[in-house]
């Protein structure tokens, strides 16, 4: 069942509030002007064209960033009972289908957004997806080893089924459909996508943001959503916030020196919910800032902008 709260939320996709827009300050900005057979309806009267039925029988791009780490948002066709990207089931939210999907760093050039619809034909939408320029560091040594210790598994095993567990987690938030604002501002100390290539063989990539304003400094929610996992002592990660923000979206904020939110608790765009710190496997103090759409890690400089 769609709370009051999602209608409200969708609705606001679906005007393309503003920051500061009367509906409440969170919506997403919508791209795209109002299709002509919307405004017919919105007028009581039917579209001249005869376009009514095709132009509900499409998807709708209102907002994206076709890049590999960015996201799309839109509405599939009216009818469909079920939608993908590439294969990846999308969450269909309240009767006009809005959607959230994204892609990972290293996603390939093309998309396809694709749905099923109540008289069980198909709609295909195809998107054509930027490649970006990383940050690739080459360096004369080899690899380490990336093997651990029995005795180091056995407690990293209970953290990772933890995280794994949280990040499953479906709490119906919204914050999906906002525009998200920066957690906490201050020296960007890591980029997203960063890597390290070692005598020809490549390391992993640097999953998120690294940023770095100073010890103890507090850091909000980028975005409303409920908190799935806030929990000190992790063997990388220190102290550690998951938020679900719904449709398969959630962040994460590693390296805390302090906790201020409690598992299952609902947050707002802009609560305060923890410190800057340096717990964990941490050089020094920063936030290190992590999206992820189900098993694809998301750029969080696509989400903001740029730091201002």
């Amino acid at each position: 069942m769609v709370t009051s709260a999602i209608l409200l939320a969708l609705a606001c996709v679906a005007a393309g509030c503003s920051h500061d827009s009367p509906a409440g300050g969170d919506g997403l900005a919508v791209n795209e002007a109002q299709a002509p057979n919307e405004v017919a309806a919105s007028e009581g009267r039917r579209p001249q064209d005869g376009s009514e039925f095709h132009d509900r029988e499409q998807f709708h791009v209102n907002g994206a960033e076709l890049t590999q780490g960015g996201w799309v948002r839109g509405k599939a066709p009216a009818s469909a009972v079920s939608a993908s990207l590439n294969g990846q089931k999308l969450e269909l939210a309240g009767d006009r289908r809005y959607f959230f999907a994204a892609f990972d760093r290293d996603f390939g050039s093309q998309a396809m957004l694709s749905a099923t619809l109540e008289d069980g034909s198909s709609v295909d939408y195809p998107l054509t997806i930027s490649p970006r320029q990383w940050q690739i560091e080459r360096v004369n040594v080899a690899k380490r080893g990336g093997g651990s210790s029995e005795a180091w598994w056995k407690k990293r095993e209970p953290e990772w089924n933890a995280i794994v567990a949280a990040r499953a987690k479906e709490t119906g938030a919204t914050g999906w459909t906002q525009d998200f604002i920066w957690p906490v501002k201050g020296r960007i100390s890591g980029r997203f996508g960063r890597q390290r290539i070692y005598r020809g063989e490549p390391g992993s990539y640097h999953s998120g943001i690294d940023i770095a304003p100073g010890n103890g400094v507090p850091f909000v929610a980028p975005a409303d959503g409920v908190v799935v996992l806030a929990r000190t002592g992790f063997s990388l990660e220190g102290g550690l916030i998951i938020i679900d923000h719904g449709a398969g979206l959630n962040s994460a904020f590693l390296h805390s020196s302090k906790i201020a939110v409690e598992e299952g608790q609902t947050v707002q765009q802009g609560d305060y919910i923890g410190n800057v710190g340096a717990t964990g496997r941490a050089t020094g103090p920063h936030l290190h800032w992590s999206l992820k759409w189900h098993d694809a890690r998301l750029d969080p400089l696509l989400f903001t902008g740029p730091m201002n």
